[in-house]
């Protein structure tokens, strides 16, 4: 619990546009078109408890964890090490988080497509048309990771389900520490 306080405390000491231009109550998923960040509300999520909340978490999880596995693809040719080990590592961990949130969604009835399709974006394009796509990448997985946190954040504190709070707290522990070392490779 110390070391989680740290490292947010950590990452609130940094400075990072990214996060300055971010409101941290919606999410921010790209735009097919531009590859931009338009904010998406949860309030919808928010307003929702028990099951119906769990399915909208999970529901809305697996098209974020799957832009973040298209971004991490996007880099696997990197001549950098630490790019290539976290594109490596992301893509490992969220696919088998990816496949434990369909199982859990399973007991619910299968996945909200309404809630899916609000999460919906291609990220990886902007990675994939910049000049500089190690430097694209961390710049993107940072915001990226912080919309994760905020909903696993919301997990943790509305959901009743034991493996829901689970997932979400890998979730926060694992993105928040990546975090870190992204602002970190970025001031160097």
């Amino acid at each position: 619990m110390r070391k989680t306080l740290l490292t947010v405390l950590a990452l609130g000491a940094l400075p990072t546009p990214a996060l300055a231009q971010m409101n941290h109550g919606t999410m921010h998923m790209a735009t097919p078109a531009t590859g931009m960040n338009p904010p998406m509300d949860l309030s919808a999520l928010k307003a929702m408890t028990g099951k119906a909340f769990d399915r909208a978490f999970l529901s809305m999880m697996i098209p974020h964890h799957q832009a973040a596995v298209a971004m991490s693809q996007a880099v696997l040719g990197t001549r950098d090490p630490k790019v290539k080990a976290w594109a490596n590592t992301i893509i490992r961990d969220q696919n088998r988080e990816i496949a434990q949130m369909n199982t859990l969604l399973k007991s619910y009835g299968g996945a909200d497509s309404e809630m899916q399709a609000s999460m919906m974006g291609d990220m990886a394009s902007s990675v994939k048309s910049a000049s500089n796509k190690d430097r694209a990448f961390v710049q993107g997985m940072i915001p990226h990771h912080a919309s994760a946190i905020d909903m696993a954040n919301l997990a943790l504190q509305k959901s009743q389900n034991l493996s829901v709070l689970g997932l979400a707290r890998d979730i926060t522990r694992a993105q928040a520490a990546e975090m870190y070392d992204f602002k970190a490779y970025l001031l160097r």
